[in-house]
């Protein structure tokens, strides 16, 4: 077992395709990116509802005039989420004008969640040090903008993936070509849109260049999720509910913020390990929790730095050598600042 063990080691670590995918495999688990994957989905769920609701109501203000065009833009988005597109439609907030205001931030302030949890999970995973998160105030205005440019591309991007499932929902024959044309654009446009997100969810300095790689597999993962995942969801929870009843809608849901949680995390754990070259791994940092290549105590060497919360405290990260590393230098990471404590 041991032999095995050492040639797969060699095999990943020569072969970059493998080393990369592992590397990007152990980051995710050692951030453990799975239960900030769960908390994502937990609040989308809730956040979901009223900005659906704060959507709707701006389209019905902003297309007042078109009510074709506020239809067609609101099945279209509506569309592609599982479950919600196949239930009665969301009523827009009405009333007097002061009424409508304070329906509309209440909606977007508890839609707000998603957003906010979102930056904690991707500061976690870029290893940005507790005492560099923005403040809550920061946080909120930022947050905002995540759901304002986010919901708006969101739109934009369903409108042109709406041309892929059919075309006849705008009267448009587009054909074999602007099918394909649409899907590539709507790709292209989802990969703009995640280039955006993994830089602004984030206080780690990431540039358009680094966050690229992973928005692509997210655009491409995304796009297929919303053609076939979308179906896949919504047959299954047809099915299931004559035996959970309304907990099958629930379950389901979740079941997709999750996926889609995941997949998000999965293309932030790319841009991380591409751009501080963090493969390849040993597997003895998985099966035996020691450090063996330098991209091993590169990524070791961040998660002590992560919990750094308080300026008059220094972290240093060491390490020894042993009888599996004998005759590996001993590496430090530098104080960043004179520090009263040492811990």
């Amino acid at each position: 077992m041991r032999s095995l063990v050492h040639r797969l080691d060699a095999y990943q670590q020569r072969h970059r395709w493998a080393g990369f995918c592992f590397a990007v495999v152990q980051k995710f688990g050692e951030d453990q990116a799975g239960n900030l994957a769960a908390l994502i989905a937990y609040y989308a769920f809730f956040s979901v509802f009223p900005l659906l609701l704060a959507m709707v109501t701006v389209l019905g203000y902003v297309l007042a005039g078109s009510p074709a065009l506020r239809q067609a833009v609101y099945s279209s988005a509506i569309a592609q989420f599982p479950i919600i597109g196949t239930q009665d439609p969301v009523r827009p907030l009405t009333g007097n004008a002061l009424g409508l205001v304070v329906g509309l931030v209440l909606a977007i302030w508890s839609g707000l969640a998603v957003a906010q949890t979102a930056q904690t999970a991707v500061n976690t995973v870029y290893a940005v040090p507790r005492i560099r998160w923005p403040s809550l105030a920061n946080r909120l205005v930022r947050s905002g903008e995540l759901v304002t440019v986010g919901g708006l591309g969101l739109i934009g991007t369903t409108l042109l993936q709406g041309m892929v499932s059919g075309s006849e929902t705008y009267g448009l024959h587009i054909g074999v070509a602007g099918v394909v044309l649409a899907a590539l654009l709507g790709v292209v446009a989802n990969a703009a849109l995640f280039v955006y997100l993994f830089r602004r969810l984030t206080v780690a300095g990431v540039t358009a260049r680094e966050s690229v790689p992973g928005a692509v597999v997210a655009a491409v993962a995304w796009f297929g999720l919303q053609k076939v995942g979308t179906t896949l969801v919504n047959t299954k929870v047809h099915g299931a509910q004559s035996a959970y009843g309304t907990f099958a809608v629930v379950i389901g849901l979740l079941f997709w913020f999750y996926v889609l949680a995941n997949i998000t995390l999965v293309c932030a754990e790319i841009n991380v390990v591409a751009s501080r070259r963090l493969w390849p791994r040993g597997l003895s940092s998985a099966l035996a929790a020691r450090a063996s290549t330098a991209a091993d105590r590169r990524a070791y060497a961040s998660y002590p730095q992560r919990e750094h919360q308080a300026h008059n405290i220094d972290i240093e990260t060491r390490f020894t050598t042993d009888e599996a590393g004998a005759g590996e230098p001993r590496a430090e990471v530098p104080r960043q600042r004179p520090a009263r404590d040492r811990v």
